[in-house]
């Protein structure tokens, strides 16, 4: 198919060769203020608010770039279908692993690209270096772009913008030179690895009939142009059905949502959007759905709004197609977003403007430019415009440094929140200040007495304050809520196991592994259990499947060691008890395990009492000097060692520590041991249950 191009056309790419280094210079400058803002996020740290799940806490990610891995982002997960953002997030696990300032660099250079990529794209269209340079500059350093760019789980945003700004370069091409296969495969091929890191961009086919409109002004019919994206149309079809079947849990617990609400929202948002890309104050991660619904007078004059911009633009077509095409290409792309089809329980997002507010920056500044003002002036005007919105963006970005900040910063903004609640309770007891998270996850359960994961993270502050029969109500209700809440069936088998219920606490655990059969801290504890009440056999083969889903857990190679210890296996016990020794130097427990069977192992050829003592001694430093089961450790590694006076000395020690807090059972392994010690020999043998 032969397109006829425009005299609009010719002077672009005329202007484009003569102003070549110009456009160098446009670039460097909006990397050097799109660095200048963001570059500090190098230094923050992971939030917790979906960067667990996407990225530190995620087995599948963590482990970095596997085949496994691949397949697994391909199959949907976390109520999104976007393959491309899982695998890069696996990149990064491979080269930086899980610290947090090289995934908050991938994202800033991301965006960076994505920066230059819509000025040259804009540049090669229009023909404009100017105003392309300030759509640019304002799309880079907007603080709405903060929560897309600081945030690791966001993602999706900044790789699913390159995509989409390649795909209308290449369209641009395209449409601009003689039908090619392969030219529009290109078009295809880009626009489908876009819809795989995000598939917000299904609206993009009706962007480039918009840009087929005005500024690339094909001279096709409008049939023959929507025909041309019919293609582009089934990608986008299938991307939908794709996120309507991953996503369809999560509109289903908001299905509660009468469509009045949904649709009155949804105008209001439209025009909260517009609002903040002029005042952009009062921005919040979380923004709390107006669930008693919005004054009828704020949706009756957002639509009022709605309505006469569309007026306005309609009647402009001809002399002022930017105004149309910007401002559908706002509309048209926030669209599967606006909350019509609910998704989550935000009323709006600052992430979902990262793409359709370019449209209003376009029209705006085209419009702009039409006024007869003199060059320097408009030239203060634009660098003005950027100073300020550079000031609001650094200040914005600061708030995500941290998760207590973050959330302190949106409790400030928004009222009735409780998943700020409920994250700013997380934060608080990531840090150790337990009764201060019990606050604020009983505001969560106030504002809203149904979360589950607020009944869940109360209870588990409730038992590590040692109210565990308070914990165990807490865990019940959430699982009365939610059936299949495996944290919940994980954290109530640990109340039940500190209750002496063990029977009940694997009960609990498997049912969490029937929810989540890769929930490995689930499986460690079961394998745990299974140990203390003699099952053996199955105790290692779940902890053996713990340590396939991830080599690196240290309690369950500590545990599998005690496994082995106890089937008289003492070879493969050491070799378990070292490799959690050596993955974790500063864990007293495995240290001790292994002090303990180096110095009482019935294989002569296992024992070595002298580095028994210093793996004891070791224990004893990390875990506190009057702890009685490391001492009675010590003192039998003493003995092994030839220092038996030492070793009575420090077994008595023990015996009166364990006489102290009521351990029978070790008082009596102690005074037993301790005539043993007395007599010059060493304790060899299996480890006394206590």
């Amino acid at each position: 198919m032969t397109v006829q191009t425009s005299s609009l056309k010719v002077s672009a790419d005329a202007g484009w060769r003569k102003q070549g280094w110009q456009v160098a210079a446009v670039c460097l400058v909006l990397a050097a203020i799109t660095f200048a803002i963001f570059g500090r996020t190098t230094g923050f740290e992971f939030v917790n608010y979906d960067d667990k799940s996407y990225v530190y806490d995620n087995a599948m990610v963590s482990k970095g770039l596997t085949l496994r891995g691949i397949v697994w982002a391909f199959s949907g997960h976390a109520s999104n279908w976007h393959p491309l953002t899982w695998i890069f997030h696996m990149l990064d696990c491979q080269f930086h692993g899980l610290h947090p300032g090289g995934h908050h660099l991938t994202n800033v250079v991301l965006h960076t690209a994505t920066v230059i990529s819509l000025f040259l794209v804009l540049r090669r269209m229009t023909g404009a270096l100017w105003r392309s340079a300030f759509v640019a500059a304002v799309f880079a350093i907007h603080p709405l772009r903060v929560e897309s760019v600081a945030w690791v789980a966001e993602r999706k945003d900044v790789l699913s913008g390159l995509f989409f700004m390649l795909t209308i370069g290449a369209y641009v091409r395209y449409g601009r030179l003689p039908w090619s296969f392969a030219r529009y495969g290109l078009v295809a091929l880009l626009f489908a690895m876009g819809l795989m890191c995000k598939p917000m961009l299904v609206t993009l086919p009706a962007v480039l009939l918009l840009l087929d409109y005005w500024p690339l002004e094909r001279k096709a019919s409008i049939g023959r142009l929507v025909m041309e994206k019919l293609p582009l149309l089934a990608l986008s079809a299938g991307s939908c059905v794709v996120t309507l079947l991953v996503q369809s849990e999560a509109i289903h617990e908001n299905a509660q949502l009468p469509l009045p609400l949904r649709l009155a929202n949804a105008l209001a948002a439209c025009m909260v959007y517009l609002g903040q890309m002029i005042y952009p104050a009062g921005l919040a991660v979380f923004y709390p759905y107006p669930l008693n619904g919005l004054p009828s007078w704020e949706v009756a004059l957002a639509g009022a709004l709605l309505a006469g911009i569309s007026a306005v633009a309609a009647w402009q077509w001809r002399k002022r197609p930017w105004i149309l095409v910007g401002w559908l290409w706002y509309l048209v792309m926030l669209l599967p977003v606006v909350g019509v089809i609910q998704v989550g329980s935000q009323a709006h997002a600052d992430r979902y403007t990262y793409l359709p507010q370019i449209g209003i920056c376009v029209a705006a500044t085209w419009l702009v430019a039409q006024w007869r003002l003199n060059r320097a002036v408009l030239g203060s005007l634009m660098a003005g415009v950027v100073a300020v919105l550079m000031l609001c963006a650094w200040k914005q970005t600061a708030y995500w440094k941290d998760s207590e900040t973050l959330w302190a910063h949106t409790l400030d903004c928004t009222t009735g929140n409780f998943v700020a609640e409920l994250g700013i309770g997380n934060a608080l007891d990531q840090n150790g200040t337990l009764r201060e998270a019990m606050a604020h996850y009983q505001k969560a359960l106030k504002i809203n007495p149904d979360n589950v994961e607020a009944l869940n993270n109360l209870g588990n502050d409730l038992r590590q304050t040692g109210r565990v029969d308070d914990a165990i109500i807490h865990y019940q209700k959430a699982l009365q809520i939610r059936p299949g809440f495996a944290a919940a069936h994980y954290n109530l088998g640990i109340a039940l196991g500190q209750k002496g219920r063990l029977v009940e606490a694997i009960d609990q655990y498997r049912e969490a592994l029937r929810s989540d059969p890769d929930y490995v801290d689930a499986r460690i504890n079961l394998g745990g259990a299974l140990l203390q009440t003699g099952r053996l056999d199955e105790a290692i083969a779940h902890l053996q499947k713990a340590l396939q889903l991830n080599p690196n857990l240290v309690g369950a190679h500590n545990n599998l060691g005690n496994a082995f210890l106890q089937k008289g296996n003492a070879s493969e016990a050491i070799v378990q008890f070292q490799q959690a020794v050596q993955l974790k130097p500063d864990d007293p427990w495995p240290k001790n395990n292994l002090a303990w069977l180096l110095a009482t192992s019935a294989e002569a050829s296992l024992r070595n009492g002298r580095k028994a003592v210093d793996l004891a001694t070791q224990a004893g430093e990390l875990a506190g000097r009057d702890n009685p089961i490391i001492l009675h450790t010590l003192a039998a590694a003493l003995a092994e060692a030839g220092r038996s006076a030492e070793a009575v000395a420090t077994a008595q020690r023990a015996l009166h520590l364990a006489e102290l807090q009521s351990n029978t059972k070790l008082a009596g392994a102690l005074q037993s041991e301790i005539k043993l010690y007395q007599a010059g020999r060493p304790f060899q043998g299996p480890k006394p249950k206590y």
